[in-house]
């Protein structure tokens, strides 16, 4: 006799994630619980679906405020599957409730060493940061705990992860955080803002784009005025192609600078990566009435030209 779908790991697994969506947690909690005991009895050596289950019975634990059995459940799925992004982000929000700003910043940067584009991981991160200057001084980083190396097969298994899944993710973990836009920094932000963005600075002379993203970001979480630091982290992000993030980081760059001449140039690199060719042009074109004579703006605009053709 075919068991009914209700009666299989798959079955439990689908209608705990619908009474999630319902926000039924206490429920699917119980529905993960069950597949986990089905699973285990089976003796199935299935550890991906056994780390789903643990991190999906972990994200209930967290929305009925059951921090420690979260913490619990994601270093079990974290166990069976090294540097899931969900567990992680899930976990991280658990420490950063108890407190444990210093654990929570090692996941968050886990994550971001995975996927640095994870915005609920980089708005962590500036959080972490802040309260970790506040508790600890301004050598706090060296009173972290030892944040793990994520190795290349890790970061392969994410990136092969179709597109749906990975706005899943990123919509699933997000949270509601108090934004930067309307804040107006303090003096103490701005200073660290501005020792933020010096330590990117350096990172780009090494090489280091991604980390220099990182510190860039932190940058502009204390203080969000300052035109260079966008157009700064837009050139990390053109060296990584990833063009649609160069174009809003140059477009913020030019409102607070309308006369930011590399924010121009690397907007005008990204429209032409992008085939936006018209765009490309007309940044080229607003660059050159600021520096008639700028050379590498004029051997873009030739190159854009001749893509027309």
């Amino acid at each position: 006799m075919v068991p009914k779908l209700r009666d299989t790991v798959k079955g439990l697994r689908t209608a705990g994630n619908e009474r999630f969506r319902t926000g039924q947690y206490a429920e699917a909690s119980a529905l993960y619980s069950r597949a986990l005991q089905m699973l285990q009895a089976e003796g199935s050596s299935d550890p991906e679906e056994e780390s789903v289950l643990y991190s999906n019975r972990a994200a209930c634990h967290l929305k009925d405020g059951n921090i420690r059995d979260c913490i619990k459940d994601c270093t079990l799925a974290l166990a069976l599957v090294p540097f899931g992004i969900k567990p992680l982000l899930r976990r991280a929000s658990a420490f950063e409730a108890l407190e444990k700003y210093p654990l929570a910043y090692v996941d968050y940067k886990t994550v971001l060493q995975i996927d640095n584009s994870v915005t609920s991981a980089l708005e962590g991160i500036n959080r972490m940061t802040r309260a970790l200057m506040d508790s600890l001084g301004p050598k706090w980083r060296l009173k972290l705990p030892s944040i793990p190396s994520v190795p290349v097969s890790a970061q392969k298994r994410w990136n092969s992860l179709p597109s749906e899944n990975q706005k899943e993710i990123a919509k699933s973990t997000s949270k509601e955080t108090t934004t930067t836009k309307n804040r107006v920094p303090s003096a103490g932000d701005v200073e660290r803002a501005i020792v933020l963005k010096e330590e990117g600075n350096e990172l780009v002379k090494k090489g280091n784009h991604k980390k220099a993203i990182e510190k860039y970001s932190e940058s502009l979480f204390f203080s969000n005025l300052d035109s260079a630091t966008y157009s700064n982290r837009a050139l990390c992000y053109l060296v990584l192609k990833q063009y649609k993030e160069v174009v809003k980081d140059c477009t913020e760059a030019l409102k607070l600078d309308g006369r930011n001449v590399k924010a121009f140039y690397r907007r005008a690199q990204a429209y032409k990566a992008l085939k936006d060719y018209k765009s490309s042009l007309a940044d080229i074109s607003s660059l050159l009435q600021i520096e008639p004579r700028n050379g590498p703006a004029q051997k873009l605009q030739q190159e854009v030209n001749k893509s027309l053709i």
